[in-house]
């Protein structure tokens, strides 16, 4: 089966959504988070960290894009073609970035991170925790949440109900997610399930299913009880966060933060036909994968070698620039011509297993 024409559109609007929530996270990774807690900063932002502390929410706004943009590709095409199409877009960007992750750290030799090529081997897997082996980059964590999204809606496909089921889909996974966290408290459905965060993957598929199918009283109370449910569960971050910094957003922040978040999404749709999909916008959507997995830990050594030189506040902008550049790199000579590659790859070896092939992009 084919995808509809009406998925072939790119909503470059949503390029620049990507970029706001990146740019989110990397403040508060460089501006806060660094050198809280345990420290990986030599130097700290106390300036600016109040400012940078809401922007561990970025990656909220990353799963209800995710949401969004996974129902949406989802659209006509069945489980294998998925199913390739979200490897290759995800794997050839990871090994680099994880590569290139690895090398810095290992060459910087700083204690904090230490690796080795076991670890390296490990990651190759993305769940390296599964094997023992610690990240080699903490925000990897999400991106094994997007996988799990990914295996859940290709099972759907597989099975020929995620198009026709949808809503009791959605319906019943925030019931389970609601079921885990506040009376269960199972760290394996946790992750199986992805119930910290569900509602913000469902959020963004309920945006889609408006979007392309219209208003209904099914869709727009399972939309009221997503976004409900994602307020509810805000304050497991936040307690974490509490436990961890000694500070956090308060509950009100909070909330009017992911009514923020929520109304992104639909106003970048919205704007969808203001933003054209110029090459500088295409790039900069594309620059956002490889920019969150590296910005992280090259990010913390590189502002400890460069604020003695720079000073502090340049420090941090230079090493943006320089990730940004790296990110450039593999956006533009791995990740594109490696999707490609990947997805003719399997395509070619599911056909020769004997499943019909599927059309990949």
């Amino acid at each position: 089966m084919q995808r509809s024409a009406g998925t072939t559109e790119r909503l470059a609007s949503l390029d620049l959504l990507r970029v706001v929530a990146a740019l989110a996270v990397v403040a508060f990774h460089y501006l806060f988070r660094g050198a809280a807690g345990e420290p990986m900063l030599d130097v700290s932002y106390p300036a600016l960290a109040p400012f940078a502390l809401p922007g561990y929410l970025g990656v909220n706004l990353f799963f209800l894009i995710s949401g969004f943009v996974i129902a949406w590709s989802a659209e006509g095409r069945d489980g294998v073609g998925f199913a390739i199409a979200r490897f290759a877009r995800i794997y050839p960007g990871f090994v680099a970035s994880m590569t290139i992750t690895f090398v810095v750290l290992l060459f910087a030799g700083d204690p904090r991170w230490p690796v080795g090529m076991a670890q390296y081997l490990a990651n190759l897997f993305v769940l390296s925790p599964a094997l023992g082996q610690p990240f080699m980059d903490g925000v990897y964590w999400s991106i094994v949440l997007e996988l799990v999204f990914y295996f859940w809606v290709t099972l759907a496909l597989l099975f020929g109900i995620f198009e026709r089921w949808k809503l009791p889909l959605v319906a019943g996974w925030l019931a389970l997610c609601a079921t885990n966290e506040y009376f269960i408290d199972s760290s394996a459905a946790r992750l199986v399930f992805i119930t910290e965060f569900g509602p913000w993957f469902a959020g963004g598929i309920l945006v889609h299913h408006v979007f392309s199918r219209g208003w209904s009283v099914a869709a727009a109370g399972l939309m009221a009880a997503s976004f409900a449910l994602s307020c509810a569960m805000l304050p497991i971050t936040a307690g974490w966060m509490q436990q961890t910094y000694g500070t956090s957003l308060d509950t009100g922040a909070l909330i009017g933060a992911n009514v923020v978040i929520h109304l992104l999404l639909p106003v970048a749709i919205a704007a969808r036909r203001r933003v054209p999909a110029a090459p500088v916008v295409i790039m900069l959507g594309g620059l956002t994968y490889p920019l969150y997995l590296l910005h992280q830990n090259i990010g913390y050594v590189l502002i400890n070698a460069l604020a003695p030189w720079f000073g502090v506040f340049l420090a941090a902008p230079i090493t943006l620039l320089g990730v940004v550049v790296a990110s450039w790199l593999v956006w533009r000579f791995v990740e594109t011509p490696g999707r490609k590659a990947t997805a003719r790859l399997l395509t070619r070896l599911v056909s020769v297993s004997g499943f019909r092939p599927a059309r990949a992009s």
